[in-house]
Order: structure tokens, then sequence, then C-alpha cells
């Protein structure tokens, strides 16, 4: 089985990260480059910056901030927020990024996806998607601009389909658990583990270490994305890591 990874997620708005719940009611949690810096001394395996009003605001990605976490940090480092071409998505890799995630103008223009994977390899091209539960049905909806704008998708059938169009990652966003501190959604999760080859990242709701391992055993997902319980110190990701061991969890130590 192949190594679990822990990934801090940097939301950053207006310069400063910061963390709400269910997409609304922003804190500020601090300054992206010292938690960047902070994250991969503490043993992060890999890196998330999304600047999350981008595309509502219609503006070009902060590239000063993406060029000093660069500088900071040795691991992996997903940018996303905003990217609307494979100009943007070459400037973004330049700047110190491995991966780039597409989320809002992927679903306008489904096609990004193939010729930014053709053009940059699957590898560093991860496709966002930030889902929310319809109301008495198995089934999510996915949102874009920042989960301000519902769009009519399937959720499931929307990975698929950017797994087929040459997506490497699903970074995959329960809107419903987002900073709840109540666990994944573990029955989405698994929709989407379930349904596409390609790694997926489970997004939204931790709040404890038992959580996490929920989402990599029965979710079923690739790696876990963390905010509110690192940035506010519930517990740190060594803890996590040794927790995750003692469980049979393979990871990187």
């Amino acid at each position: 089985m192949l190594a679990r990874r822990i990934i801090p997620c940097l939301d950053v708005s207006e310069g400063r990260v910061v963390k709400g719940v269910k997409f609304v009611q922003l804190r500020d949690a601090g300054d992206p480059v010292e938690l960047a810096a902070f994250y991969d001394r503490e043993g992060a395996d890999e890196l998330t910056f999304l600047d999350i009003t981008a595309s509502a605001q219609k503006r070009y990605i902060i590239i000063d901030i993406v060029r000093k976490v660069a500088e900071k940090v040795f691991i992996p480092f997903t940018v996303g927020g905003g990217i609307s071409d494979t100009d943007m998505i070459k400037e973004i890799l330049k700047s110190g990024a491995d991966k780039v995630s597409i989320n809002t103008a992927a679903i306008k223009e489904p096609e990004l996806i193939k010729k930014a994977s053709e053009k940059f390899g699957s590898q560093c091209i991860v496709v966002a998607i930030d889902a929310k539960k319809n109301s008495g049905k198995p089934s999510w909806e996915v949102y874009v601009n920042g989960g301000r704008t519902p769009t009519g998708v399937d959720a499931v059938e929307w990975a698929k389909k950017a797994e087929g169009l040459g997506a490497g990652e699903i970074l995959l966003t329960s809107m419903d658990k987002d900073g709840t501190k109540e666990g994944y959604d573990i029955e989405l999760t698994k929709a989407i583990s379930s349904s596409v080859k390609i790694p997926v990242i489970a997004s939204g709701g931790a709040g404890t270490m038992e959580h996490v391992y929920e989402a990599l055993t029965r979710g079923a997902a690739d790696a876990a994305l963390l905010a509110s319980c690192l940035h506010y110190g519930d517990f740190r990701i060594k803890e996590l890591k040794d927790f995750l061991t003692r469980k049979g969890i393979p990871v990187r130590l």
C-alpha cells in the first residue's frame, strides 16, 4: 500500500491565511509564508495554497506570495485560485509550485484539463471539486467561485469526466463539513474514490486524528487535507502520523 499523505491547506484571502465554517465566517489564521515554513519543518508531505477569493473577484492569483512560499518549502506545493488558462499555469509552475489546482475554470471549460495535462503532464494537474449534498438524495452538486455558485453538475460524474480529460488528482472538499471539525464526509469521499483510479484528497471537516483515519480507511482517500485543526493547534503532524502508524496506515515518517 502506498504511503498516505498529510497535506496542510493554506486558504489565503487578502494575503492572509483564513479559515471559516462551510466557506463563510472567515477568521485570521496567520501569515502564509510563515505557516508554510512551519508545516515544512513539521513533516507535512505536501502543502496546498488556495487563493480562495481570486475566482469570485475575477482577479489574478497572488503570485508574489506564491514565490515567497516556494522559497521556504522543500515539499511538493500545490497552488490554486483563479487559474483560467495554460499561461497562468505556466507562470505559477515557474514561480515554484509543483502542481496547480483548477476548479471554476475547469467547469466552465473542461478542455482546459486536457490542454493543461498534455502541456505540463497530468501529475501536476489537480482538479478541485467543492461539493454540497443534495437534500434528501445520495448525490452531491458541484459549486464554483469559492463555493458561491451552484452548477447543477453531479460531483461523481464530474470526477469521472475530469479523470478522463487528464486530471492527475482530485481535491475533494465537502462544503457541508468544511470547518465544522465534525469529520470528513465519508459517504462523499467513498463515492468519488470508488469511481476514479486517480488519487483523491479528502478535505473538509477534520477535527480529530480519528477523523483522518476514517477518511483514509472508510473513505478510501489517498491523502487528507487539514486546516483548522493544524492552524489552531488541536494536534500536530507528528502526533497524527504516529497515531496513523499505530493504526496500521502507512505514512512517511
